[in-house]
């Protein structure tokens, strides 16, 4: 295969790293990465560990040296529509409610210039607000995630956008997460605050700030309690970027397989060795955060109406929530 344009990435396993699929390392190591993506790079011969070729399914090994050979796409001119599924599960003149799946990025940006919310909206439909006057961004009010899976608005014409943005802005909107951390809370109830910043040891990560950065401010509410884990949901009264991530990792309770805030390593106090095996298996079937913008509510721009939404777990949150309940029950 003839590569023209491409950027090369090495990884070397320290010493004492668990055994880990190399597709599931490698899309949790590099950034606008996903499996699906990985496994295409090995399948074309583009992964090699300690100069050879292996499958997707190779277990990583301490010392293992890793090279990943990524064909650069240059930036489009133009955003061109793409055929992509979409989860509708409202739409009217003025707005549309998607249910966004996990893996998905929402607007286009390096790393991923197809294959986005914006490229299936815009095949989809014909109108769709531009309010940012960016084609990247067309109808978007919100995003969320990549590897989060939930509930978004999009606006079809720029008043809709434009009220939509007040309500993110005076925190009317109503939102609620769902997700599995690490460790059982010590509250039933309990809110998070502290500033959000960009991490001064990775700029691609964000930390709680005591001396700068933006006010932040999260509650919480236990559903579920499990040997080592629990469900809870959430709710936001900023929205600051990967905000419930590092808020429940800042209090020692990370979303449970977040791969950048702690939730891939046994949490909480747990007991390693008679966890290990099947938290292996746990982390096998969610290689994302286990995070979920369940239900959206506003007031409809236009018609004034209280718009409400829920929606259903995703599968793989399911049979993560299934496993973890026939381990241990419930706790609660």
């Amino acid at each position: 295969m003839a590569i023209i344009n491409e950027k090369k990435l090495k990884f070397k396993i320290p010493e004492g790293k668990k055994k880990e699929r190399i597709d599931i390392f490698l899309a949790n190591s590099i950034e606008n990465s996903t499996r699906s993506k990985i496994q295409k790079l090995i399948k074309a011969n583009l992964v090699t560990v300690n100069g050879k070729t292996v499958k997707a399914n190779y277990q990583i090994v301490p010392f293992d040296e890793i090279e990943v050979v990524i064909p650069v796409t240059p930036r489009p001119d133009k955003v061109e529509p793409e055929n992509i599924p979409l989860d509708i599960v409202y739409e009217d003149q003025y707005l549309l409610v998607i249910n966004k799946p996990a893996g998905m990025v929402v607007h286009p940006a390096p790393g991923n210039y197809t294959g986005t919310l914006v490229h299936a909206l815009l095949y989809y439909t014909d109108n769709l607000s531009n309010l940012n006057d960016e084609e990247t961004r067309a109808g978007l009010v919100h995003r969320i995630d990549k590897d989060t899976s939930g509930l978004l608005v999009v606006a079809k014409d720029d008043y809709t956008h434009a009220k939509l943005g007040k309500y993110f802005a005076n925190h009317s909107i109503r939102r609620e997460y769902w997700a599995v951390c690490w460790g059982r809370m010590g509250n039933k109830k309990g809110e998070i605050t502290g500033n959000i910043a960009r991490s001064k040891s990775d700029r691609k990560k964000f930390a709680v700030s005591k001396s700068g950065g933006k006010h932040a401010h999260t509650f919480y509410e236990v559903m579920e309690e499990f040997e080592f884990a629990s469900l809870i949901k959430l709710k936001l009264k900023t929205g600051r970027t990967h905000q419930i991530r590092v808020h429940l990792s800042s209090i020692g309770h990370p979303v449970f397989g977040d791969p950048v805030y702690g939730g891939r390593r046994i949490n909480a106090g747990t007991n390693i060795q008679n966890i290990k095996m099947i938290v292996n298996n746990l982390l096998e079937i969610m290689p994302r955060q286990a995070l979920h913008a369940k239900t959206l509510g506003f007031t409809h721009p236009v018609t004034k109406e209280e718009m409400n939404f829920d929606s259903k777990l995703p599968d793989d949150f399911l049979k993560l929530l299934n496993l973890l309940r026939s381990r241990s029950g419930d706790f609660s």
